[in-house]
């Protein structure tokens, strides 16, 4: 089944982030709007086959409220990831590693 899922996790800890506030855009219109739960995870897919569109999205992960909620500093405020979707009847996975200075993400499965 086609989807957008993310998860997050903190290579500072290595552990999953969770109550991390995040939305999915399409261009100038909101998809989804959420946060991860203790698993880093959000509790349903950001797009299901019923909503996937091709076209580009952004994920925004708000990661300042969650450092500081750590007690920790950080670098980055928000850390948005811009993707394109090609196959509206694909799964698009787009993890997030996680550290108040640094972060990556790939095309998961």
């Amino acid at each position: 089944m086609a989807k957008i899922s993310t998860h997050v996790l903190d290579v500072s800890t290595g552990k999953p982030a969770g109550g991390i506030m995040l939305e999915l855009h399409r261009g100038l219109f909101p998809v989804a709007a959420t946060q991860t739960n203790s698993d880093g995870r959000t509790d349903a897919p950001l797009a299901s086959a019923a909503t996937l569109q091709t076209g580009g999205y952004d994920l925004t992960f708000h990661v300042g409220e969650y450092f500081r909620a750590q007690g920790a500093e950080t670098f980055y405020e928000q850390i948005t990831i811009s993707f394109l979707v090609d196959d509206g009847k694909a799964n698009y996975h787009v993890p997030l590693l996680l550290s108040p200075y640094g972060y990556s993400t790939y095309r998961g499965s």
